[in-house]
């Protein structure tokens, strides 16, 4: 099956990469990346494209990378991202490989973006234990940093993760981050030919508005409500 790999960068896509080389009946043509195109970023992760591309060079799969706007409205996105996954199936490519975990929505709502175009998700870790997902990755040799997190979190942002951190956070958050809670930055692991150098600058904060309803198709926003969330700035060493 001729396949592309939804790559965020992060643990989870790191790992679900890992067990797709493990099958020969995936073909994966691109490692597919949405980029920040103003700030030149990994969107949401906020990591620099740099590091993206060698992450790609040491893994052997051609990047593929598409540039949105900052903050794009549903329409917007749908649209672009539509036209990307048309290109894909022009190409044979039938199937789309995502790493997510437990989100529903997020799962329909692929879904029915890829049956649109005549294309099928995959989703090698989807309702796997969390907390067996992240042993896994780390008895497997994967190095990961914390490159984003919500604002309460901030006393982790740009550590690395591991036994003693990930028994420490707070009850309420998901040792994955699969609610969003943080996002990360996989640099070494057996899917990599040589680890990804990089070290740890300035910690930024950003605030963004949030939309009233998480069902809202048209991403209208509540003015009066927003999230905040901490990024380190990782660069490329």
């Amino acid at each position: 099956m001729k396949c592309i790999f939804n790559w965020s960068g992060g643990k989870d896509s790191a790992l679900a990469l890992y067990h797709c080389l493990q099958n020969p009946n995936l073909d994966i043509r691109y490692l597919v990346t949405t980029i920040n195109d103003e700030a030149d970023r990994i969107s949401m992760h906020g990591v620099r494209t740099e590091l993206l591309i060698a992450q790609a060079a040491s893994i052997g799969i051609p990047l593929y990378q598409i540039r949105l706007p900052e903050m794009p409205d549903m329409a917007t996105y749908d649209n672009i991202m539509h036209g990307h996954l048309a290109h894909f199936k022009s190409e044979g490519i039938t199937h789309s490989i995502f790493g997510d975990i437990f989100l529903e929505d997020l799962k329909n709502y692929r879904d029915a973006r890829l049956v649109e175009v005549g294309m099928t998700g995959i989703y090698p870790l989807w309702k796997r234990d969390t907390q067996e997902l992240i042993d896994e990755f780390l008895s497997l040799g994967f190095g990961t940093v914390i490159a984003c997190v919500q604002e309460r979190l901030e006393a982790i942002v740009g550590l690395e993760i591991g036994e003693e951190l990930i028994g420490n956070l707070p009850a309420d958050v998901d040792v994955c981050g699969e609610n969003g809670e943080f996002h990360t930055f996989a640099y070494k692991g057996p899917i990599f030919k040589k680890e990804i150098k990089f070290t740890t600058g300035v910690k930024v904060f950003k605030e963004y508005k949030t939309p009233k309803n998480a069902d809202d198709a048209c991403g209208s926003v509540d003015t009066q409500k927003s999230s905040g969330f901490w990024f380190i700035d990782l660069i490329p060493a």
